[in-house]
């Protein structure tokens, strides 16, 4: 890479981390409602947060990945687009949310992802704010079983510890730790009985992410059991324990599979850029005149191509002409045409 894109991932690395560090002094009201208890935790994000910044920057300027990005973003703040507002909601729920991307493939690998990444969406939403002091519970004066609920250090909610509010306010992370467990449970069941997935399934892409993800969740759950019907037995060992597995799993995310949370961005920019293209001019083929794909789409890829060093230009009688503006079909008859050629026929 060159000096000048590690430069840049250097600071977009420390501008990550320092607005971490940022975030958790305001929102903790000046670590007012920090716990140290949590510093490793709120450590290991700070450095967590630099990596991955880090890495999405060297990604993000790789020829194909900044074309599509800067196309995103062209395409969603300087026109190009109608109702490119709605257009990214969308693609956001579609791509995002609902996944159905993977519900096209196979049903059961759609349930087993909406429940990992639901489940570990939603402990992570609860887990940072909490970590960070953003959110803390206090008992409500002259009534110790009223709690409020304070974000920032400004009381939003209040309830009542034995009421139905209160047993989801203090299980959530129970409840999304349940989910998990089931994606977990169908993530492993089809790595074991798919022919496929054995034969391809390599251990630090695919089979190390849900061992870091079993481990957080369940020392996670077994933090809830020693408390709530082993009297804390074991309460601190398994505190230790699912501290490091956390560490583990937040240094993991910017060099192994789960990097492809922040890497989906590219594809909503991907979704922007089609929608455009269909609604704009269009390339037709050099050799049949058929029209085959956006002309914004060949013209970034002869762009990307000539960035990379690859040279595709040809000379025809005509004139010279370029692969991209030759649509698949043809390019295969002309594969078929030149091996001919080759051969004397």
């Amino acid at each position: 890479m060159p000096s000048t894109g590690v430069k840049s991932a250097w600071i977009s690395g420390l501008a990550a981390s320092g607005a971490v560090c940022a975030g958790i002094a305001i929102g903790s009201r000046g670590f007012a409602h920090f716990d140290p208890e949590l510093i490793f935790y709120a450590i290991g994000s700070v450095l967590t947060a630099f990596a991955v910044a880090f890495r999405f920057t060297t990604w993000s300027q790789r020829p194909p990945t900044r074309i599509y990005l800067r196309r995103g973003i062209e395409l969603l703040f300087k026109g190009g687009l109608r109702r490119p507002a709605a257009v990214a909601t969308i693609a956001t729920a579609d791509k995002y949310v609902a996944q159905n991307f993977i519900r096209r493939r196979s049903g059961y690998r759609w349930i087993m992802h909406l429940c990992l990444s639901g489940g570990c969406t939603l402990a992570f939403a609860l887990t940072f704010p909490l970590v960070f002091g953003w959110i803390h519970f206090s008992p409500l004066a002259g009534d110790p079983e009223i709690y409020q609920v304070n974000l920032f250090g400004f009381a939003v909610d209040r309830f009542h510890i034995h009421g139905l509010k209160g047993a989801l306010m203090f299980n959530l992370l129970n409840i999304a730790a349940v989910i998990v467990l089931v994606g977990l449970v169908m993530a492993a069941i089809r790595r074991v009985t798919d022919a496929g997935e054995r034969a391809t399934q390599k251990f630090f892409e695919d089979i190390l992410p849900l061992l870091l993800i079993f481990a957080v969740t369940a020392t996670g759950l077994a933090l809830t059991v020693s408390y709530k019907f082993l009297n804390g037995a074991g309460h601190h060992l398994w505190v230790v324990v699912h501290l490091f597995s956390v560490l583990a799993l937040l240094f993991y995310i910017p060099f192994g599979k789960l990097f492809h949370m922040f890497q989906r961005v590219c594809s909503l920019c991907v979704a922007l850029y089609k929608r455009a293209g269909e609604n704009g001019p269009r390339a037709f083929c050099a050799r049949c005149g058929e029209d085959f794909t956006s002309a914004m789409h060949v013209k970034d890829m002869k762009g990307v191509l000539d960035e990379l060093g690859f040279n595709y230009r040809f000379a025809t009688p005509t004139g010279e002409v370029h692969y991209q503006d030759i649509c698949p079909a043809c390019r295969r008859r002309l594969v078929a045409l030149n091996q001919g050629a080759s051969l004397g026929r």
